[in-house]
């Protein structure tokens, strides 16, 4: 197990490196003004013999230029180092403001405290999805993740695709997804689930090896271009693998012989203008009084109106459009489909209290 104070401490700081930069302008500009009264208070008392309270007041007026008249006359040696402590502090105060105001104008103050905020909730994720790469793919993920209402957070290097998440308010940690720091700072020992979406064989296996050595009991999915690579990525320790060009290439296909099959799918997949959803559902979650029962007994059609398309056995195979009788055993996944009010009718009805609702959008990974 990797220390995870370290790197959670060395990834916060490269996050807000740019923010320390001003927050170490603005302490030299302190020091430079603290520096500049206490030679001033030093001066007057040596040079005119000031008091403490005299030589104060005299620095402090000085510094600031307000124009109001000296304690008491000054000698020559003093308005000679009156006139040079005036030189000095006029570009030791012009520094300070442009520091300040910068930081301020430009928004690096709201940034900083926004970005904090949300690794605070970042922090307290469990559960939740790693979305690697916020491309295309990630893009298109990141919404279906909120449409379902499910935790997440994205792992982005590239500075313009930050500014992009922060506009769509998604919880990210900017950063190399092939480190363990920034794995760690995404909470990966919580994580649920790893999406990798990089266009790249080779940094998409990389990353597969990192998540899964600091989480042997993730589930890790990824995109692959060739089935070269989808062997590779296999044996790295991803659980499953995309092929994007080929499903897309089957996609394109199909639109030419079967276009009413792929708009059915499209409107299935939750893709279309129709309201309609898949559901997993798995033994664990149904209420006591459902299980180990047969398809017929539980009357779902009749009572939720949603339909049971496949039965995943516990072996790993299916059944599709599976058999009134068969008895719904520990460790079997039901598949279900139907539109929104009927997936919530089978929630209430069947499954335990406390399965997130699918109608509330968009609260889990926005700050």
């Amino acid at each position: 197990m990797l220390p995870g104070s370290y790197h959670r401490h060395s990834v916060q700081t490269k996050r807000f490196q740019r923010v320390n930069k001003y927050i170490r302008n603005i302490l030299l500009a302190i020091m430079l003004l603290c520096t500049t009264t206490v030679t001033g208070v030093v001066g007057f008392m040596i040079i005119d013999d000031y008091t403490f309270a005299e030589a104060f007041y005299m620095t402090i007026i000085t510094l600031s230029t307000v124009g109001f008249g000296e304690v008491r006359p000054l000698s020559a040696n003093g308005q000679i180092f009156t006139s040079f402590l005036i030189i000095f502090n006029l570009g030791v105060f012009a520094y300070a403001i442009s520091i300040i105001s910068n930081f301020i104008l430009e928004g690096e103050l709201r940034t900083f405290l926004k970005d904090y905020k949300m690794y605070q909730q970042i922090q307290k994720l469990e559960d939740h999805t790693i979305v690697c790469g916020f491309g295309r793919h990630g893009q298109q993920i990141c919404e279906e993740l909120t449409k379902n209402n499910l935790p997440f957070v994205v792992i982005e290097p590239v500075s313009r695709k930050i500014e992009d998440l922060r506009a769509l308010k998604y919880f990210f940690i900017e950063g190399d997804a092939t480190t363990d720091e920034v794995l760690i700072d995404a909470r990966i020992e919580q994580a649920k689930a790893v999406v990798i979406t990089y266009s790249e064989n080779a940094l998409n296996v990389y990353t597969v090896l990192t998540a899964r050595q600091l989480n042997t009991q993730l589930r890790i999915i990824t995109r692959a271009t060739d089935r070269t690579a989808e062997k590779k990525l296999l044996r790295a320790g991803a659980n499953h693998v995309v092929l994007t060009e080929v499903i897309g290439g089957f996609y394109m296909a199909t639109l030419i012989h079967q276009p009413n099959v792929v708009e059915f799918f499209s409107i299935i997949s939750n893709m279309g203008d129709v309201s309609i959803h898949f559901k997993e559902v798995h033994y664990g979650e149904l209420k006591k009084e459902y299980r180990d029962k047969s398809i017929r007994d539980l009357s779902l059609r009749s009572h939720t109106g949603v339909n049971i398309i496949g039965v995943r056995q516990k072996d790993g195979n299916y059944n599709v459009n599976p058999k009134p009788d068969i008895i719904i055993k520990k460790g079997m996944t039901l598949v279900i489909l139907g539109d929104l009010n009927q997936v919530k009718a089978f929630q209430d009805r069947i499954m335990l209290v406390g399965q997130p609702p699918h109608e509330d959008q968009g609260t889990h990974s926005r700050y």
